[in-house]
């Protein structure tokens, strides 16, 4: 998640529930000491309840939006290629509500 461009983790809820942000927006949470580890992102309304109707360990967001939010089981039940898509959806769709100037400012960031 660190390797998209401008994002970074914080710590708003406690050392240990690592965030992961973009220009101060939350596009992923994880709650590492969940047994399994719980991953919550965010995600179109139509992908969200494709991924719930077809994984069983997918669930509408824990203490979030349930149209937006979704949080993932680390069960290894869903194959990583699909969570590694939904993670950068998930900060497609925060980096889309940015303002045009700070888009711009990180695309041409992750173009260097």
């Amino acid at each position: 998640m660190l390797a998209l461009p401008g994002a970074y983790e914080d710590f708003p809820f406690g050392a240990d529930v690592p965030v992961f942000k973009v220009e101060g927006k939350m596009f992923a949470y994880l709650s590492p000491d969940r047994d399994p580890p719980w991953l919550t992102l965010k995600l179109d309304p139509a992908m969200g309840q494709l991924a719930r109707s077809t994984y069983t360990s997918v669930h509408a967001g824990y203490h979030m939006n349930k149209d937006h939010w979704n949080t993932i089981l680390l069960d290894d039940s869903i194959p990583s290629p699909e969570i590694l898509a939904w993670i950068e959806e998930s900060y497609e769709l925060v980096v889309a509500g940015l303002p045009r100037t700070k888009r711009e400012a990180l695309r041409r960031n992750s173009e260097n």
